[in-house]
């Protein structure tokens, strides 16, 4: 299946020069969404995860359905005052100001097996920041998986040292 077919792509949004990947046409066809977190469960079973951890909010989208096909665990990263036990935070640069992430202190126990999924590999900022995050915790991050990667944004040169599946590039 060409999970591609199904991710709209949108000019000049949300701002003039822009082609956003809109990915609600693939989520919203059973048969391709289906796929799509097919795929990223088998590579969760290659790189032997024991547990998935995705980014507020599309990465809840894609990790969970994988987490619970593989049964095992799914922790969300989440932006600032969503979580309500103690937590670790990561704040990073963007292009313009500042972002936030926590997970909370206990959600990766040291020495478990990580993969960080998420819809998108842009910059590469937000998943740098899980993986601090992660680490952090004395997890270990054996991958990354995304449903789309924008390559021309250089995202995938942060992840030099994992294992990294991108089931649709642009």
């Amino acid at each position: 299946m060409k999970l591609e077919n199904y991710i709209a792509s949108i000019n000049d949004f949300p701002k003039e020069g822009i082609i956003f990947r809109d990915i609600t046409p693939l989520m919203a066809n059973g048969p391709a969404f289906k796929e799509s977190c097919a795929r990223l469960s088998d590579f969760a079973r290659t790189v032997k995860a024991d547990v998935i951890v995705g980014p507020e909010s599309r990465g809840f989208i894609f990790g969970c359905p994988v987490a619970y096909d593989l049964g095992i665990g799914f922790v969300p990263v989440r932006k600032p005052g969503k979580l309500p036990r103690e937590t670790v935070s990561y704040t990073y640069d963007l292009e313009y100001g500042q972002n936030e992430l926590h997970i909370h202190k206990d959600a990766i126990q040291p020495g478990q097996r990580v993969l960080i999924i998420d819809d998108l590999l842009a910059t590469g900022g937000t998943v740098d920041a899980t993986i601090k995050l992660v680490e952090s915790c004395q997890g270990v991050v054996v991958g990354c998986g995304f449903l789309i990667e924008l390559s021309d944004l250089g995202g995938r040169g942060l992840l030099k040292d994992f294992e990294v599946l991108s089931l649709i590039q642009y």
